[in-house]
């Protein structure tokens, strides 16, 4: 009969190896490398996500008259639709090459659908005044990709995201109050 291992040498062994397993696991579960070197940072949060709070929008400014408006600012590319009743909504647009004139003016035509002057196809157009031999109203394109026009056009399209102009277009009628502020 043939001697094989001893059992002390195989027992030796095999706890060793379990140790060796347990050592590398504990290593990798611990995040450090051998010789007490971490191998990656944790994982900080975004500095945008974790300490800013949302920011508040502007208020309606108080130089827009009063009651059910929709104001316009040139300057801010910024529009607040403020219903007779119930909040007021604030978005950011995206003015023509031919800026609105300060001042009040009125709804003075809604078009369901149609094609601006700059060749985009739109829905919910809201013209409040005719100006520098074109037509300035709100508008969202069809594809939701409000840009930029081109400094070559003469447009006085200010576009205008779908969601957000749903807003322009269900608190307008012909005659509405549109305030263009600086």
């Amino acid at each position: 009969m043939s001697r094989g291992i001893p059992s002390w040498a195989a027992v030796s062994g095999l706890t060793a190896g379990a140790m060796a397993v347990v050592s590398v696991l504990a290593v990798q579960a611990s995040g450090s490398a051998p010789g007490g070197k971490p191998t990656a940072a944790p994982p900080t949060p975004h500095p945008s996500v974790s300490k800013q709070a949302p920011q508040t929008p502007p208020p309606v400014p108080p130089n827009s008259d009063t009651g059910k408006r929709i104001v316009y600012s040139v300057s801010q590319h910024r529009v607040w639709v403020v219903p007779r009743s119930g909040p007021t909504s604030t978005f950011l647009v995206q003015p023509g090459t031919v800026p609105a004139q300060i001042g009040t003016h009125y709804v003075t035509g809604r078009n369901a659908t149609g094609t601006g002057s700059d060749g985009v196809k739109v829905e919910h157009v809201v013209f409040f005044e005719y100006t520098a031999e074109t037509w300035v109203a709100f508008s969202a394109p069809i594809d939701d990709k409000v840009t930029a026009p081109s400094s070559s056009l003469r447009t006085g399209a200010i576009r205008v995201h779908r969601a957000d102009e749903t807003k322009i277009w269900n608190n307008t009628v012909i005659g509405s109050t549109v305030v263009v502020l600086k």
